[in-house]
């Protein structure tokens, strides 16, 4: 762990967990062994990082959240309040599943709103949105908006997190950042 970290005096982090430079973990949190945590995140209250959890750079997870062993999330994800994540899509109490435990990969800038829930073995693609309260259940396209329960695609984000209406051309422009996006073949990418 580095000098430069914030852990809160009634958080643990176990011996064997990798913490970046920058990383604030907060009240009642726990970090356990050989997990990973970049530089930059800010780890909430009451949070759970299972052993083997990578996090990226820049990763701000909010209260409540759990993330089990399988999970990676890449650099600049958001983890919305209470947001879960599961790891074995056929867990049993009095059978011990260890070592089947399926991987997730929540891709770079990407968004879990608030009580979501992401059924392991579905990756969510870059600046992908997930809104609150979603069930997903299948793989989130990079830049989709989803919703719902079970989730749904109801359009596209940009990377400031707008929504993106498309023209005659197929292309859009984020509000924000003046980001221009191009859809082709039920795909979008920046560029611009």
């Amino acid at each position: 762990m580095s000098p430069q970290n914030f852990i809160h005096p009634s958080a643990i982090v176990d011996e064997g967990a990798a913490i970046g430079a920058g990383t604030k973990i907060w009240h009642f949190s726990h970090i356990m062994s050989n997990s990973i945590i970049g530089e930059n995140c800010n780890i909430g209250q009451n949070v759970v990082v299972s052993p083997e959890v990578v996090l990226g750079n820049n990763v701000k997870v909010q209260n409540n959240v759990s993330i089990y062993t399988g999970v990676i999330c890449e650099d600049d994800v958001f983890l919305g309040p209470s947001c879960v994540f599961t790891n074995i899509i056929n867990p049993r109490s009095h059978i011990n599943r260890r070592g089947s435990y399926a991987r997730t990969i929540v891709r770079k800038g990407a968004s879990i709103g608030a009580n979501a829930t992401i059924v392991c073995g579905h990756d969510i693609g870059e600046f992908a949105f997930i809104g609150a309260g979603a069930v997903v259940t299948k793989t989130v396209a990079p830049y989709a908006l989803v919703v719902g329960n079970p989730a749904k695609q109801i359009g596209w984000i940009s990377e400031y997190g707008h929504r993106l209406i498309f023209d005659e051309h197929n292309k859009a422009i984020c509000p924000e950042s003046q980001q221009v996006y191009i859809l082709i073949n039920n795909s979008v990418k920046r560029i611009k």
